[in-house]
């Protein structure tokens, strides 16, 4: 168990009020010690609270009389404050296997926590999940939840994760699904292993068994120069193409018989197979926008609605961490870019994107040479660090920019960087923002990863 940490405290807030500080460890709130934020945030709506906390000068108990369900005014450091539920598979495609040595700790945690899933939206296998969980979740109303599905086979399944419950864990998703509880699926597909005759099996069973998922993700295999599966391999263009066509038909099917289309494919796999990604209406509301499904979509709208003069609105986030005050945020939650960005000449603009988002761009750069007024040049920074198909903008690694900024032959006046390859201010390889600017021979600004975002950038 670990104490969670006052990271911030909203002033004149009951918090403020009642002397509670920034670096106070949080230990029982009305003699119960929470083991999540979860549960945290359950306790403190009743109006009068006794919060024990570790200060710097002791441990104390202060009394603190509030509304009911107004906020105390904290936010914390973590949360989970027991131990984070770990996953216990072994998949080979897991990337966490992938990434090299010498890499900061967190990003080696495999998690396969429930709490999480409802949290922040991660996917969870269900392997570890239990009767105790299953109550809490139904009880608690703790949903939408996110769950990995991969195969439905129970050989193929256990063999993916490479653990025996593998080929029983789904028990537990028609035990959610039985309750009520919202929930949205994984596939990870990997060529000669679960698509083919296996996707089309996986999702046939989905539909009989499993129709009341909300939906369900396809997303291809990232690959890593660091993977060491020999039967691991990326997609093909004809690969993509074919396991295209088999997530249409099961749109169609899924249509027929239950009045929604359910599977949707990553928008990863309409690039590699050389194909324009579908209309809006076909991700009915972009069920999993962040899992990389439907964001050139979402972004080309953008685009058209603002050379209209409208403002289009994205999907909302996933995960509930955003309706508790104070849960932090972690993970590819955490907070991107907060500083400000240096002025910038007039001249040219050069965008810092993966390949991915290269691809994605292209088509749509007179129209975003036409809303910002400027000079627009992709620039694809390929992603050496991570190698493989690694070709998402937020795995752009601070060594692979540096490399490119520095000999950039086509002189630019300024580059934009999208906030989605940062953690605060620093890249996933532990380069800061401000060593990649120092490295450069011209001002780097950070933008949102949307149209609105870039063209403001370009423009400024």
């Amino acid at each position: 168990m670990s104490n969670p940490t006052v990271i911030e405290i909203v002033n004149r807030s009951p918090a403020d009020t009642a002397g509670l500080s920034v670096g106070d460890e949080l230990i029982s709130v009305n003699g119960i010690v929470p083991s999540d934020v979860i549960e945290y945030q359950q306790l403190i709506d009743d109006a009068e609270l006794e919060i024990t906390v570790k200060a710097s000068t002791g441990e104390c108990t202060l009394t603190i009389e509030k509304a009911v369900g107004e906020p105390l005014g904290i936010r914390l450091s973590s949360s989970i404050f027991d131990r984070v539920q770990t996953c216990d598979n072994h998949c080979e495609f897991c990337f966490i296997y992938q990434l090299p040595l010498g890499m900061r700790k967190t990003l080696y945690l495999k998690d396969d926590d429930y709490r999480l899933s409802f949290l922040y939206g991660n996917f969870a296998t269900l392997t570890r999940f239990t009767e105790l969980d299953l109550a809490r979740v139904v009880e608690e109303r703790l949903g939408p939840l996110y769950v990995s599905i991969h195969a439905t086979d129970p050989e193929v399944r256990t063999r993916m994760l490479r653990n025996p419950r593998g080929a029983t864990s789904l028990r537990w998703l028609r035990a959610l699904l039985d309750h009520g509880v919202t929930v949205h699926g994984q596939i990870v597909l990997c060529p000669g292993i679960n698509n083919g005759a296996v996707l089309d099996r996986t999702a046939a069973e989905i539909l009989a068994r499993y129709r009341g998922l909300a939906s369900v993700g396809i997303v291809p295999l990232g690959l890593s120069r660091y993977n060491t599966e020999a039967n691991l391999r990326v997609h093909t263009a004809q690969e993509a193409s074919s396991d295209l066509d088999a997530v249409e038909f099961w749109q169609n099917e899924a249509e027929r018989r239950i009045g929604r289309r359910m599977f949707f494919a990553s928008d990863e796999l309409y690039l590699v197979a050389g194909r324009d990604v579908p209309p809006a209406w076909a991700y009915e509301d972009f069920p999993q926008h962040e899992n990389g499904i439907g964001m050139v979509r979402t972004f080309t709208d953008e685009v058209a609605s603002l050379e209209e003069g409208s403002v289009a609105t994205g999907p909302v986030a996933t995960g509930e961490w955003r309706t508790i005050p104070s849960a932090p945020g972690e993970g590819y939650r955490a907070p991107r870019h907060t500083g400000s960005n240096p002025p910038a000449e007039e001249g040219p603009v050069g965008i810092l994107t993966g390949t991915y988002g290269a691809s994605a761009l292209a088509p749509l750069l007179p129209s975003l040479e036409r809303l910002s007024g400027r000079t627009l040049r992709i620039i694809e920074v390929e992603n050496h660090f991570f190698g493989g198909n690694t070709g998402v903008a937020g795995l752009l690694v601070g060594s692979d920019l540096r490399d490119v900024v520095r000999n950039h032959a086509d002189r630019v006046a300024r580059y934009l960087l999208p906030d989605v390859a940062l953690s605060g201010e620093v890249f996933l390889d532990d380069t800061s923002l401000e060593e990649l600017r120092a490295a450069s021979p011209v001002p780097i600004i950070v933008t949102p990863a949307t149209a609105g975002g870039l063209i403001e950038g370009a423009a400024a």
